[in-house]
């Protein structure tokens, strides 16, 4: 177990974890900062301030990680240029076709005079 080698996608998820975790820091720090909602205030005038300011940043931070790692994994995908599906344009030509009128039964007759 000492001698394992960490797989390539693990550490890619850490690093992708880290950077989410900061990016969350230097938001929730310039949402503090800039006042917005008076939330730095909020939280300065609070006992339990602390505990806000670190709730707002491990919450951002689960967000900002999950975004981060799904943009690596999909970035890592190979380009596919080979033509996909869609409509395909068919040459439609009108056919006639015969219509006749069926004969009313009573009731129809009653529900159009009714109208």
């Amino acid at each position: 177990m000492i001698g394992m080698i960490m797989p390539e996608l693990i550490k890619l998820y850490i690093r992708s974890v880290a950077i989410g975790f900061g990016i969350a820091a230097v938001f929730v720090g310039v949402l503090l900062w800039s006042g917005l909602g008076g939330l730095g205030d909020l939280v300065a005038g609070s006992s339990a301030g602390w505990l806000a300011v670190f709730m707002l940043w491990f919450m951002n931070g689960i967000v900002f990680a999950g975004v981060q790692f799904a943009y690596r994994i999909m970035s890592m995908a190979q380009r596919d240029d080979t033509p996909r599906g869609g409509m395909k344009i068919m040459d439609l030509q009108p056919v006639r076709v015969e219509a006749t009128a069926r004969k009313q039964n009573n009731a129809q007759r009653f529900v159009q005079r009714r109208r």
